[in-house]
């Protein structure tokens, strides 16, 4: 790999428009990010940033040390017996099951005190990534005789299935699950191979007070203090804890110093880093927006459902599991909002634009840029309709039952009489008959009419589509005169009308609604269908060109898959003070009594009952200057010795304009402390066996 700053002394001082500004930009070379694959790992940048030349050998070890946790995290080995280390808010959807009588981890946690006690969780497993390869030469010699783009695509994707067929056999990858993964848009391909453990039981898991500490307002905020952690363990087919002794990280309870690199070794799920100007503008004024208002909305409604059931002993695991589902939506409409905020935000825009128009300088005569906005341009109308007219049970049982009636209404009118159409008016009016019943049911009307207000609030200019619904009327009365005259709220009526070719025929003001709105969603789905031929050739095209300007010298976009990210241990500056780069257990009491003691940030009595001064002064939290996004929960955060010295549970605020740039200067990854963890189980939990397995005793 060429050295990277070297690389980019070619580069140019680009001035740019942006609105009514004049800036002047320079493309910076991490703007792509710093998520390096195992195949193509930065070793002359790490020895220029930080005279740091690992060998192979370090690469393997620490790749083999790390897992994909489920489908969904990352995670690691921690000891030579098959202990695993993960985010509690990782393991929140999976531990309830494993709830005895009388138990409730969200309040009591969990701690095995022996490992009979370690409980197995059915169907979660972990994966280790015991191969990679880079297969590029052979795609290419494979597909050489294309003689067009249809054909290379189609050959492409024959030539990949033949060299996972061919590698299956091969030694050190028999037995293991194989993967393909297309880099650079079809720049560069890669395989890999990964060994499954699926007997992987409960060790410790903190309650919820901790491992969800500050909850939504604390989420994507640094100085932070949050347990958010859980330890597991994998047992091999004997049932006898895992034999991990050759690829495991040793925990340093001491942590990292301040400036000291420190590496993320995860499963980062998905970035868009390499969209062009055009689809981050389409994002930025539709698809983006419209979700995080989608998201809000949801989240607050849900909110108020908590807190209804929230102290009713009967509704007690009801509560819990909205909650799950409360923390999910919350955590994607912050990081929605912050993708936005970024996308506003000039200086960050600006960039992107001045990084297009390099590489653009680089690649006369080519237009793809310009054939990729026109794509878009036709797709803008059509935003509104994509986002809020699909069908969605977040969006309530009346709008998803103007779906149903709509479609059975068109296999009355259309569809005939086969078998095939039979059982599908037959399952239709199974769903529909299930839905009747809670079309006058105050949350149902709400989550309508809430939806009416978004569609209201969205709808592109000159589109008539809510106003032909409403009929002159307000949303408040239009959802007054549907709940007051539809057929469709009365069982006996529905099923009535559902007979023979009735509905056909049916004027009922939701069969109204229905073949207004629907149609419209379909119009909408059928152009985007439409250009994902041309908008994905065009990608691909400018995908490659930037491949061809920069090489393999820019990290690709995240495709959940493991990658090593580099940084350093750093504070930074925030609200005109300077945020440490350790917090302490100090600061979760701070917040505790500052916030009179309240959810999210409440604490169990075990830990207020005069918490030892070893415990308060202990780190908590740690922030480091590495790129990691949704997917790298879980990962370890480790040093050039291969030791944990720390859990990747978050990102600052000004990391979740990540999906789109990274910004090394003001994008921060949040971990617990190694040695936060240690205090906790030492402290608090009591758990000496793990401590002294932690502690290589």
């Amino acid at each position: 790999m060429k050295n990277l700053l070297l690389v980019w002394l070619m580069a140019f001082v680009c001035t740019i428009s942006y609105g009514q500004q004049q800036q002047t930009e320079t493309p910076d070379p991490f703007d792509y990010g710093k998520m390096w694959t195992f195949e193509n790992p930065p070793k002359e940048w790490f020895k220029e940033a930080y005279n740091f030349e690992p060998e192979d050998k370090w690469f393997d070890d620490v790749r083999k040390s790390s897992l994909k946790f489920a489908t969904w995290c990352s995670a690691s080995f921690v000891s030579p017996d098959g202990l695993i280390m993960t985010n509690h808010h990782c393991s929140r959807d999976v531990v309830g099951a494993l709830q005895q009588e009388g138990e409730n981890f969200d309040k009591q946690g969990y701690y095995a005190k022996t490992m009979g006690d370690e409980r197995r969780a059915e169907g979660l497993f972990v994966e280790q990534l015991m191969q990679v390869v880079d297969i590029t030469d052979m795609v290419k010699d494979k597909t050489s005789s294309a003689e067009n783009e249809g054909q290379a695509m189609e050959m492409v994707q024959g030539a990949l299935k033949a060299i996972e067929q061919e590698f299956a056999s091969k030694p050190g990858w028999e037995g293991l699950r194989l993967q393909t993964v297309t880099y650079y848009s079809g720049g560069k391909y890669s395989l890999y191979g990964h060994k499954k453990y699926d007997d992987i039981r409960l060790v410790l898991i903190p309650e919820l007070d901790l491992g969800f500490y500050g909850g939504d307002p604390d989420n994507f905020t640094y100085p932070r203090y949050n347990l958010d952690c859980t330890f597991w363990r994998a047992y091999d087919e004997n049932g006898k804890p895992l034999n991990t002794s050759e690829n495991y990280f040793k925990f340093k309870a001491e942590g990292a110093a301040e400036g000291e690199p420190v590496f993320v070794v995860g499963n980062p799920g998905s970035t868009e880093r390499y969209r062009t100007v055009a689809q981050l503008e389409y994002d930025r004024d539709y698809r983006y927006p419209m979700t995080y208002r989608f998201l809000k909305n949801r989240n607050e409604m849900m909110m108020a459902d908590y807190n209804a059931m929230k102290d009713d002993p009967a509704r007690e695991f009801e509560a819990q599991s909205l909650l799950n589902t409360i923390a999910s939506v919350a955590n994607g409409m912050k990081a929605y909002g912050g993708i936005v905020g970024g996308l506003n935000d000039p200086e960050l825009f600006g960039r992107k634009v001045a990084m297009e128009n390099y590489v653009k300088s680089k690649s006369p005569g080519i237009t793809y840029w310009d054939d990729l906005k026109t794509e878009y341009s036709a797709l803008n109308s059509h935003g509104w309709a994509i986002t809020h007219l699909s069908p969605s049970g977040l969006r309530g049982n009346i709008f998803l039952l103007m779906h149903q009636l709509f479609q059975y209404d068109q296999l009355v009118k259309t569809g005939g009489e086969s078998e095939e159409v039979t059982a599908q008016k037959t399952k239709l009016r199974e769903a529909i008959t299930q839905m009747v019943p809670t079309v006058e049911d105050p949350a149902e009307v709400a989550k309508f009419k809430l939806l009416l207000n978004e569609i209201q609030a969205d709808i592109y200019p000159g589109d008539n589509t809510l106003s032909k619904v409403l009929d002159g009327m307000s949303i408040d009365e239009y959802v007054a005169k549907l709940i007051d005259k539809t057929r469709f709220k009365n069982l006996k009526k529905a099923e009535k009308c559902l007979k023979g070719d009735k509905i056909a025929k049916d004027d009922d003001i939701m069969l109204k609604g229905a073949r207004i709105f629907v149609p419209r969603y379909f119009e909408a789905a059928t152009t985007f269908q439409g250009s994902t031929p041309a908008r994905k050739a065009l990608e691909t095209k400018i995908a490659n060109q930037v491949f061809n300007v920069f090489g393999d010298n820019l990290p690709p976009d995240a495709t959940f898959t493991m990658r090593i990210s580099d940084g350093v241990i750093k504070g930074y500056d925030y609200n005109g003070t300077i945020a440490p780069a350790v917090t302490t257990y100090f600061g979760l009491y701070d917040r505790h009594y500052s916030h009179k003691q309240v959810f999210p940030w409440s604490l169990p009595a075990r830990w207020t009952d005069n918490p030892p001064y070893d415990l308060m002064k202990s780190p908590m939290n740690t922030v480091s200057t590495n790129d990691i996004i949704g997917g790298n929960s879980g990962s370890p955060l480790i040093n050039k010795n291969k030791e944990a010295v720390g859990l990747i549970f978050d990102g600052n605020i000004e990391s979740l304009p990540g999906n789109f740039i990274f910004d090394p200067e003001k994008n921060r990854t949040v971990s617990v402390h190694a040695g936060g963890i240690i205090a906790a189980m030492k402290h608090i939990y009591k758990a000496d066996r793990i401590v002294k397995e932690l502690s290589g005793e």
